[in-house]
């Protein structure tokens, strides 16, 4: 359970506040004076720090200024009030997370504190480079020991202690994240910030903002300046994931930023130097986009610098059961359980598979398996993966009566099938109706977005709903769009 520390002197609000992040599921502990809260971050140790910037002994920034420096990993949410923005701005500067203004949407902090502490993660999380992966649950660990793995070992290793740009090139769910964390932490500048944007989350109108920063007044709305993330990131780490999506009008500002180590603000003129390693990642075929001219060819030669490309999972099957056994043990010690292992029928199920998703998907499945098998060793019926079935408007068969009748028989059995495991399981207290409703409208989700080549606009109106509602629910599924649609 995350833990979250509330710094602020009013009672009322911290205790409405942790009332709704108990809510939540987080663990929160309160703190009313300045030096009551830097006492209780090394007591407490918080994943998230929230600080108000008016405090009845000490200001805000002084306490931030002492949690800080030994603790710079900590994420720091600052609440301010209008008066008081650039003293926020100037935190910021200095390595908070974010700020927010008091009286705050609640919403909105939810949504701060869960990219918070996402970013706490990435930063305190090791990533071990770890063949044998014989330190199972311990840390985060990219594993396997196929010739094609031993290569990207040996990339990670040389490139780390650099501080070249790096391009991560691989399908969706073939662990690019993994692979940025992992260069990020065996670099110098591992105890600096690591920012992750992702180029495809954010809308265009909002990630140049967000990149670069703002100044008041740079377009309706914009009532004070902004720090963007780069700026924030000083001395530390950008990770830009999905980059092949970047929008052509940012593409320039950023080919600046690598350079020349600068970047204006939106709506500034101001030349701000920035000290930053980029690490991008895109499983996008970036030579095309340039043919094709929606990708910067100055740009994608400065980003390729050095290239690191991950193997698909149907490439190194060699190493489908150490990652399974590394998946489960991680998976059982979330669950608190013991690793349940798992057949050689099943095994070889996974064998002869093609793993389109790679290993996020194996991670997927074998994380279905556990919770409906409930301990005991996975049998090759508790896998959900089959061979494909022609569907309507498949490419192997075309639109008629039998495709359609495949397809409802398969939903059919999918059903009866849960429904049985459910029936059968009489510990079980899951909301069924919601888990499969969300499977359906994830799976809705992702086909509307692969037939329309990720136009989110036009996947939205085929289903017939309105695009913040089809937002929400891509974040909500946590669905990647690359060249192909998946789960992140």
């Amino acid at each position: 359970m995350k833990k979250i520390l509330i710094i602020d002197d009013d009672k009322q609000l911290s205790l409405s506040f942790r009332k709704i992040l108990g809510q939540d599921g987080y663990e929160t502990h309160a703190a009313y004076t300045g030096n009551e809260g830097i006492a209780m971050v090394d007591i407490v140790k918080p994943d998230l720090v929230v600080l108000d910037i008016r405090l009845p002994d000490m200001s805000g920034m002084e306490v931030f200024e002492a949690i800080h420096p030994k603790h710079p990993k900590l994420p720091i949410i600052i609440i301010t009030a209008h008066g008081t923005t650039e003293t926020a701005i100037q935190a910021m500067k200095n390595g908070a997370f974010d700020y927010i203004y008091k009286p705050f949407d609640v919403p909105e902090m939810l949504i701060l504190i869960e990219k918070g502490l996402e970013a706490g993660r990435c930063m305190l999380s090791p990533v071990d480079v770890n063949p044998e992966a014989d330190m199972f649950a311990q840390r985060e660990a990219i594993v396997g020991n196929s010739p094609q793995m031993l290569t990207v070992y040996k990339e990670i290793g040389r490139v780390a202690s650099t501080d070249a740009t790096v391009l991560i090139r691989g399908e969706s769910g073939t662990g690019k994240e993994l692979a940025a964390r992992a260069v990020y932490h065996y670099s110098s500048r591992a105890e600096k910030p690591f920012m992750v944007i992702n180029c495809v989350a954010i809308p265009e109108t909002l990630l140049e903002s967000e990149l670069f920063g703002y100044e008041k007044g740079a377009f309706t709305g914009a009532s004070h300046r902004r720090v963007g993330k780069i700026e924030q990131a000083r001395g530390g780490t950008v990770f830009l994931d999905e980059i092949g999506d970047m929008p052509m009008t940012i593409q320039a500002k950023f080919l600046r930023l690598l350079q020349e180590n600068s970047i204006e603000r939106l709506g500034g003129r101001d030349v701000v130097s920035v000290d930053v390693r980029i690490i991008a990642a895109t499983n996008r075929d970036l030579e095309k986009a340039v043919a094709e001219g929606t990708f910067r060819e100055d740009l994608y030669y400065r980003l390729s610098v050095v290239t690191i490309t991950l193997p698909q999972l149907r490439e190194r099957k060699g190493d489908i059961p150490i990652l399974s056994n590394y998946i489960l043990t991680r998976l059982a010690a979330e669950m608190g359980i013991s690793n349940p292992g798992i057949s050689q029928e099943a095994m070889q199920k996974l064998n002869s598979y093609e793993w389109p998703g790679n290993i996020r998907e194996l991670s997927n499945v074998l994380k279905k398996a556990m919770i409906f098998n409930r301990g005991g060793q996975i049998q090759i019926e508790d896998l959900s993966i089959n061979d494909p079935v022609p569907c309507i408007g498949s490419k192997t068969e075309p639109l008629n009566l039998h495709s359609i009748n495949n397809c409802k028989e398969s939903v059919r059995q999918w059903i009866r099938q849960t429904l049985l495991s459910e029936k059968n399981d009489s510990a079980s207290d899951s909301n069924l109706f919601d888990s499969c409703l969300d499977y359906v409208a994830e799976m809705l989700i992702i086909e509307s977005l692969n037939i329309t080549s990720g136009n989110r606009s036009r996947a939205a109106k085929i289903l017939g709903i309105s695009r913040p509602t089809f937002h929400s629910k891509i974040e909500k599924y946590q669905i990647k769009i690359g060249s192909s649609i998946d789960k992140q």
